[in-house]
């Protein structure tokens, strides 16, 4: 019996029942669209949390307060002077900016439209060129503004579509907490990455932020813009040498707050999604050993509904080998079968948004997933098969 003459009869045995045909190739297709899906969404993501560090900008390096204590407060508080002091041509060579921020959420009003702002952000003007921020619409608030605690606000594209909708932001008016704020800028678009959204934001000067929504006290965080991103390890030394004199801080004494960059920021949060693609990705190898195991299981059904066929067969001189070959490539087909449908699903299923993460295919996902469902389909029909051309003739006739 020639190869095509084993596929043929293979195609024949799964054509007889296509329900069943079908159902026993859903474990391997949803098992396969699942790793091409998953470790595109991990790719996805990221691609996204690099991009998002490259927008901010290799050279920044965030200085954060420690919290320690029953209460959860900073051990050592950052203030607006601490920021002041990091922009020193002698202290400080390496640092070429630096802006103290106090970060809060709030309802944001305009007529009848209210919006929770996931993030109100207070700073100074130089904020905008530390962080890398460009705006699309209007103007930054100055250091006038900064100074004499003006209300004004500096929207992201999302917070100024979830307020004012398609209508025109610059210049209107905007009650943050029942707080009138007028609107003068509006961000260029960033997107999301790791999960926040950064254009949903607003950035208003520190002054009027502290006086309206935050009171006084110590900063959340202080962004810093070293001079180049070869003058990151440097700068962050004369960071640390600042801020320890300026708290007091001896050797071997807890400093009280952490220096951040964004390569650090880029690997931890890379290393993360690195971990939950690889975990879930294993969730989705799980499905394709189930979906062989239900291969297997259909496959001995099928041997034992054919065993007086396969009985009448080996009497008129069929050999083991295309007993063992048919029931083989029935096993193969179903399982290619359930591969190439995975794959279609995955690929298509790549091409959409999925939350708020745009997937990246692999090809080595591709190529391994729909080996995997190959070689899925050789191991676990070979038990079936191997079962099917060692029954006995004789055994095979008697069968009822």
């Amino acid at each position: 019996m020639t190869a095509f003459e084993v596929l043929r009869f293979a195609l024949r045995g799964l054509t007889a029942n296509k329900l069943r045909s079908s159902l026993t190739t859903l474990g391997i297709t949803i098992g396969v669209a699942a790793v091409i899906l998953l470790v595109a969404v991990g790719n996805g993501a990221s691609a996204s949390v690099a991009a998002s560090i490259q927008d901010l900008g290799t050279n920044v390096l965030t200085v954060s307060p420690q919290r320690g204590g029953g209460q959860g407060t900073p051990v050592r508080p950052l203030t607006t002077q601490d920021a002041k002091a990091l922009v020193d041509p002698v202290g400080a060579p390496d640092v070429k900016a630096a802006s103290p921020v106090v970060s809060t959420s709030a309802t944001a009003t305009s007529g009848r439209t209210g919006y929770d702002l996931s993030s109100v952000t207070g700073t100074d003007p130089a904020y905008f060129t530390t962080t890398n921020r460009a705006l699309a619409q209007g103007a930054a608030f100055t250091a006038a503004d900064l100074a004499s605690a003006s209300k004004v606000v500096v929207l992201g594209t999302t917070a100024a579509q979830g307020i004012f909708g398609t209508e025109q932001a610059v210049g209107r008016k905007v009650l943050l907490n029942s707080i009138q704020f007028t609107v003068t800028g509006v961000l260029r678009t960033r997107g999301a990455a790791g999960g926040q959204n950064a254009d949903d934001v607003a950035i208003a000067p520190l002054t009027a932020v502290q006086n309206s929504l935050t009171g006084y006290g110590g900063v959340n965080q202080i962004v810093v813009r070293a001079a180049s991103a070869d003058a990151v390890p440097v700068a962050q030394t004369e960071i640390t040498a600042i801020l320890d004199a300026r708290h007091g801080v001896r050797a071997g004494q807890n400093a009280g707050f952490t220096i951040g960059n964004s390569e650090q920021l880029l690997q931890a949060r890379t290393e993360t999604t690195r971990t939950f693609t690889v975990l879930l990705a294993a969730v989705a190898a799980i499905s394709l050993l189930v979906g062989g195991i239900g291969v297997t299981n259909i496959m001995l059904v099928t041997v034992t509904e054919r065993i007086s066929e396969i009985g009448i067969r080996k009497a008129i001189g069929a050999p083991r080998s295309a007993i063992l070959g048919q029931f083989l490539a029935e096993a193969t087909m179903l399982s290619l079968f359930g591969g190439l449908l995975g794959v279609l699903i995955g690929v298509v299923g790549s091409r959409f948004t999925i939350a708020g993460i745009t997937p990246v295919l692999s090809v080595p996902s591709i190529v391994l997933a729909f080996g995997v469902s190959a070689v899925i389909g050789l191991f676990f029909g070979s038990f079936p098969a191997n079962r099917a051309a060692s029954l006995r003739p004789i055994d095979a006739l008697r069968h009822e």
